[in-house]
Formats: structure tokens, C-alpha cells, sequence
């Protein structure tokens, strides 16, 4: 079992109170729009596996690539910061999430935390919404959630104080 902690469009502010939500988690999954001085902390912390969004410098582009496509505990993952959701993915991921699907697509981008299931392609898409405080959101948000032979589970959305 794998207890991940997502996170995504910290624009660089990185709250201390994620560092206790994600305290039990094996690794974090940041799904892009890092900032400066989020990466660092973050790896040092747990394990982290990231994707760059569209706000990265060159810095984060060249730690992070712009897709990341991994397995976990038996479940096909595929994250990218800008991917849309079911029934309005975007045009740079249409023509693989259809003829590859993932069991679990994670976006970010949107600033909007959604966790949506794809009868389709039979797929979860998750997007944590933001845990930093450039944007036009209103909650901060982070997302917990297990992998457990090939099951995605326990999934918890948590909202962090302020904005």
C-alpha cells in the first residue's frame, strides 16, 4: 500500500500545514505550477514525483517533465498540469488518454479541486485545486489518498486555513 499526498499550483507558497497532512503519506505527487522554493522542501520531506506547469521556470522544467507516467502499486498513472477532465480533456492529451487510458489521470491548472470518475475510458481523474495563494480560487485544497492493489482508495480532501 501507498498513501500519497497531491498537491498542485503552489505558485511558490508552500503552507506549513502541509507538511503535517501529508506527515503519513510515502511520497507526494505535486501535479505542476510548483513556484520557486516549493520542490526542494517538498523532496527533502517525503519522496516527490511532479510534472512543470505552465508558470515553471526552466529550473523546475528541467527536474520535472511535462507528463509523468508511472505505475504505483499496480495502477497506470498519468499526470500532467494541463490535461482538462472527462468529457473536455485537452487536445494534447485526447489522442492517448483514448487509446492508452491511465487508471488514474491527475491534472492541476484549473485551480479547482475535482475528483471525477470517466465510465468511458473507466478512469479517475483527480485534481487537488491549489494549495498556494496566487489565483482566483477561494479555498486552498490538497488531496490524500491510498493505492492498494490496483485500488485507489481512501481518498480525502482537505482544506488548508486561509487564503
Amino acid at each position: 500500500m501507498k498513501k500519497i499526498g497531491l498537491i498542485s499550483d503552489t505558485h511558490g507558497y508552500l503552507d506549513d500545514a502541509v507538511f503535517k497532512h501529508f506527515e503519513a503519506c510515502d511520497e507526494i505527487w505535486h501535479a505542476g505550477d510548483f513556484g520557486p522554493d516549493v520542490a526542494g522542501p517538498l523532496a527533502a520531506f517525503k519522496p516527490l514525483r511532479g510534472v512543470y506547469g505552465n508558470i515553471d521556470d526552466k529550473i523546475i522544467r528541467s527536474e520535472f517533465p511535462e507528463h509523468n507516467r508511472f505505475m504505483c502499486e499496480g495502477v497506470d498513472v498519468w499526470m500532467t498540469h494541463i490535461g482538462g477532465y472527462p468529457g473536455r480533456y485537452s487536445a494534447l492529451v485526447k489522442p492517448g488518454i483514448y487509446t492508452k487510458s491511465p487508471k488514474l489521470f491527475i491534472t492541476g491548472h484549473s485551480h479547482i479541486l475535482k475528483v471525477m470518475f470517466d465510465d468511458k475510458i473507466k478512469c479517475l481523474h483527480i485534481n487537488p485545486g491549489a494549495a498556494g495563494k496566487h489565483g482566483w480560487h477561494k479555498v486552498r485544497t490538497l488531496i490524500r489518498f491510498c493505492i492498494t492493489d490496483e485500488n485507489i482508495h481512501t481518498l480525502e480532501a482537505i482544506e488548508l486555513s486561509g487564503r
